[in-house]
């Protein structure tokens, strides 16, 4: 079992991000071979601060292992340092068909209302393609809304494979069970997001103690003051409980027991209080590696462990394709 998995330094990761993806992460070491991707050359299929950019970049790294990626069972690498992503990118949006990726609906969201849209914007699921079939991933973790990209990079490694021969491996998709949604604060229909406009309707991995504190208590709930999961009724607060059991040993059944006949109070109190302590270690890790030579070195050694897998693969594929290889 072989998984790869990457994340834009597009902005600080949330607690969504958090519970949703890295943990599992970090789970998924014990069962595979893993390799995890800072995919800066996805960001900047929109406009990038070069500063903002290149200090996104290091703090996405940092979060990974303060998470707890292990470098020594997993590859982080970012995805600029191992050329062959570019490479095999380009040779994807040869493959992919111009109405595949006018289907795309995040290319349709990130697009609507904006005055000028990259081309990078609209053939990036060729280069994500690129990204997962390179180092021929058996699984992909993703969420709902990524499946439509994995399933054209499914389609496409199975078209590469009929026209040249078998030569990717078809990737399958690897989505959690548990606390794989988790949703705003401030709108609970809505995914929790680093890109909304409201701050209050996220937690970011990098919030103070007391940001959180004030975050928490000041999120949605209902008119009815009961502790009780009820997705489609209660929606808000079945968030709010998701969120809890996520951050701590406790199930949600237990949790509803727990403050039963209490109400929200108490309740957002001790939420508040179990994501400080859920995020306070790993803030405390981040600080010391963000700015280190620890985490240069790190980078560096994962991207020549990249590139031992991705340079053979990109070598056969250009084989395939009938390209004069160097001799």
């Amino acid at each position: 079992m072989r998984v790869f998995s990457g994340m834009q330094p597009s902005g600080t990761p949330t607690l969504g991000n958090y519970l949703g993806a890295l943990r599992h992460f970090v789970e998924i070491q014990d069962e595979a071979e893993c390799f995890y991707c800072v995919v800066d050359l996805h960001a900047v299929t929109v406009p990038q601060e070069p500063a903002a950019l290149h200090r996104q970049t290091r703090q996405l790294s940092a979060l990974y292992l303060a998470a707890g990626i292990d470098p020594r069972r997993s590859v982080l690498f970012l995805q600029s340092h191992v050329p062959a992503h570019s490479q095999l990118g380009w040779l994807m949006e040869c493959l992919v068909h111009y109405g595949e990726l006018g289907r795309m609906t995040q290319f349709k969201e990130k697009s609507e209302g904006k005055e000028g849209v990259s081309a990078g914007l609209f053939t990036y699921p060729a280069l994500m393609a690129a990204d997962i079939l390179l180092y021929q991933a058996t699984h992909v973790p993703v969420g709902e809304d990524q499946k439509q990209h994995l399933e054209l990079t499914r389609d496409l490694a199975e078209r590469f494979n009929k026209r040249y021969g078998d030569t990717f491996v078809i990737p399958e998709p690897l989505i959690p069970k548990v606390g794989s949604r988790i949703m705003s604060l401030d709108d609970p229909t809505k995914k929790m997001s680093k890109s909304s406009a409201n701050p209050g309707s996220y937690i970011s991995l990098l919030d103070s103690p007391d940001e959180i504190r004030k975050k928490i208590r000041r999120a949605v709930t209902d008119s009815e003051a009961e502790v009780r999961f009820d997705p489609q009724r209660k929606p808000a607060v079945s968030n709010l409980l998701t969120i809890y059991s996520s951050c701590t040993d406790k199930t949600i059944p237990e949790l509803e027991k727990q403050y039963s006949g209490v109400g929200y109070g108490p309740f957002k109190q001790d939420l508040a209080e179990a994501v400080v302590a859920r995020l306070e270690p790993l803030q405390e890790r981040y600080r010391e590696l963000v700015d280190s030579e620890e985490l240069d070195r790190i980078l560096a050694e994962g991207a020549t462990k990249a590139k031992a897998v991705a340079e053979p693969n990109l070598h056969l594929v250009f084989e395939r394709m009938g390209f004069l290889l160097p001799r």
